[in-house]
């Protein structure tokens, strides 16, 4: 599966994605402070595991950061 994730082409050897397990895999360790859009609408975090992404999805991975 070819999928664009902010802005960028990446390839996951996978036929089926939820945003849940494309975090896991994207960025394994630091979920919090997480914010998913798909097509530039957001994900709640309480759907990850049931959305699943298509090859034609836009997909935008936000981390807060902080800052003074």
């Amino acid at each position: 599966m070819e999928l664009k994730i902010n802005q960028q082409i990446k390839q996951f050897n996978v036929e089926s994605l939820s945003v849940q397990s494309l975090l896991d895999l994207e960025i394994p360790n630091k979920q919090n402070g997480i914010a998913v859009a798909i097509n530039n609408t957001i994900i709640p975090k309480t759907n990850w595991d049931q959305h699943f992404v298509r090859e034609t999805d836009e997909i935008l991975i936000i981390s807060a950061t902080q800052g003074g």
